[in-house]
């Protein structure tokens, strides 16, 4: 609602009007608050009245609606579409690093488009880089999960790039993946059709190392991350899941809402994802279920029933203490990571505010990722 205020008050609205007249003026005005009696007062009188664009915009862009004679409250709108949650306002933009550059792009295949963004570290010169596929939560975009996450910072010292596919209100209301859908929990179907397509064109763009493509998400995006390796484990060698769910544990709206407040009653075999899966989740998240991320790696280790579990605990200076849980097979080939933030809701850990869902106070799951990452390939 916000935007559409905006297209009335600028460029979104062309007024034409004829050539300015000349205007008659009375030698011997009215007083101050006398009523015009001239069509020439009249205006004038009308002018004076009319809010201010340049100060009052709310103000004016309700005065055009009631002139152009559309019955809408402005305001009353616009609050509810707050109280929603349907209005993101981008973070400033953080200066890149010379050489750096965060690009747009778009795909689209048989199952629609998607817009994204494309972080390319400054030490890119050509040579073959990894490739991370970041999926935003809900009311998300890709500048405020890069934001929040920090994860283009990590990228830059790491060398890898980052591409963050966005999800548009006219696919979900809230910006959320759909993982709830049955469309989209299946090969060549989809959001995962066009997730996988936005990795395979990046691939075909630049020189990456297609050994080394990963996908990573929080909430519904953690949610459709797991899918999406799920359902392409030749494309993704690695997952990462920040307060997601397990593969296909809900089929419509209800169950999806049910697996969020209480975990899975079963979860669904999860195919052929058996790639290695790095989880994080706070044991204080009211959002989605902690059950949910034990349920994330008990999917996956499926397919490794003689994995080693390695428990540590640690603590973040002055925030959250956490415990990590390491599995490997016989000879010590790492399987999963299973990060449980003591404390911590439903928030990206180690986050940073410039961006929405974040948590500073827990270990950096942004930097953990991508360590995870290197060392399973």
């Amino acid at each position: 609602m916000r935007e559409a205020a905006q297209q009335i008050l600028g460029k979104g609205m062309h007024l034409h009007r004829p050539a300015a007249q000349p205007t008659m003026r009375d030698i011997n005005p009215p007083p101050p608050n006398a009523a015009p009696s001239t069509p020439e007062q009249e205006a004038a009188h009308a002018r004076a009245q009319a809010p201010n664009p340049a100060t009052h915009p709310a103000e004016f862009a309700q005065d055009m609606l009631n002139r152009m004679g559309i019955k809408l409250d402005l305001q009353a709108n616009l609050d509810r579409a707050i109280d929603l949650g349907s209005l993101h306002h981008a973070p400033a933009s953080e200066p890149l690093p010379e050489g750096a550059q965060f690009i747009r792009g778009s795909y689209s295949n048989h199952a629609g488009m998607r817009n994204y963004k494309l972080y390319i570290p400054s030490s890119y010169h050509g040579q073959a880089m990894p490739l991370l596929v970041m999926l935003h939560g809900c009311t998300q975009n890709p500048d405020d999960f890069a934001a929040g996450t920090q994860m283009n910072q990590v990228a830059e010292e790491m060398g890898c790039f980052v591409v963050y596919p966005e999800q548009p209100a006219n696919a979900n209301h809230s910006k959320c993946w759909n993982w709830f859908n049955a469309i989209d929990q299946q090969r060549g179907q989809g959001e995962p059709s066009i997730i996988a397509g936005i990795a395979q064109q990046i691939i075909e763009t630049y020189p990456v190392n297609e050994r080394q493509v990963y996908v990573a998400g929080l909430s519904a995006g953690g949610a459709m991350a797991v899918i999406v390796g799920t359902l392409y484990p030749e494309l993704f060698a690695a997952v990462g899941v920040h307060s997601g769910l397990p593969f296909a544990s809900a089929q419509d709206l209800p169950s999806a809402l049910t697996a969020m407040k209480r975990g899975v009653n079963k979860a669904a075999k999860a195919g052929n994802g058996s790639q290695p899966i790095i989880v994080f989740h706070g044991d204080s998240d009211t959002t989605v279920n902690p059950r949910n991320g034990e349920q994330v790696m008990a999917q996956r280790l499926h397919h490794h029933r003689g994995a080693r579990p390695s428990v540590q605990s640690g603590a973040v200076p002055n925030g959250y203490s956490y415990t990590q849980t390491t599995h490997t097979t016989a000879d010590g080939t790492p399987l999963g990571e299973h990060w449980v933030v003591h404390g911590a809701g439903h928030a990206w850990s180690g986050g940073s505010s410039s961006g929405s869902y974040t948590d500073a106070k827990g270990p950096d799951a942004s930097r953990e990722m991508l360590r995870f990452f290197r060392t399973v390939s």
